[in-house]
């Protein structure tokens, strides 16, 4: 099994800590340099991570958790796990629009509908979520824990919110700091 994506990707990181010790080979790009050409063989989305395993290629991060976790022969998702999912995607890729916007040399804090909009999504998004964790909706650590730990340790390291209001994200990223593969994965160490 290998494993193509970035240390520093929040989509690539979930799928590291779901493998666990899963044995496989970890390929670390540089998506936005020289690993491009890379990335253009191995997936025609441009997109990390992607999974290659018994011949299979898997290009998105939900797909892919899904064929690992049936390899793993774990219960599939719930559908208001399958929803949790959805907008922790949502404020996740709403978070990636705004840091290629920046990196792009955009101001992303102009007063634009655009950007406006994908403010609003992260912040409604992050308030459901922190709601969600007060209610322990988030106890059990599952693939949906996983990726929520996943956003909010990236959201952070990016520096792209402000956590006033949702403290209880930060709690919850915290408290599972000892999961087996948070460590190894955290981003600040690439």
């Amino acid at each position: 099994m290998k494993l193509i994506g970035s240390n520093t990707s929040p989509y690539v990181r979930r799928i590291r800590i779901l493998l666990d010790e899963e044995p496989h080979e970890f390929v670390n790009l540089n998506i936005y340099g020289e690993g491009r050409d890379e990335l253009r063989r191995t997936n025609p989305t441009l997109k990390i991570p992607v999974l290659e395993d018994e011949g299979q290629e898997i290009y998105d991060s939900r797909i892919i958790a899904r064929y690992i976790s049936a390899k793993q022969g774990r219960d599939p998702l719930t559908w208001d796990q399958q929803n949790q999912l959805t907008m922790i995607d949502g404020a996740n890729d709403s978070a990636v629009t705004l840091l290629l916007s920046e990196k792009s040399g955009i101001d992303t804090s102009q007063d634009l509908m655009f950007y406006n909009l994908q403010r609003e999504r992260i912040m409604t998004t992050l308030r459901t979520l922190s709601a969600m964790v007060e209610e322990g909706r988030f106890e059990e650590w599952n693939y949906p824990a996983i990726c929520l730990y996943c956003l909010i340790d990236w959201l952070d390291f990016r520096d792209l919110v402000d956590f006033n209001g949702v403290e209880s994200l930060l709690a919850f990223r915290d408290s599972r700091k000892d999961k087996p593969w948070v460590a190894q994965t955290d981003p600040r160490q690439s």
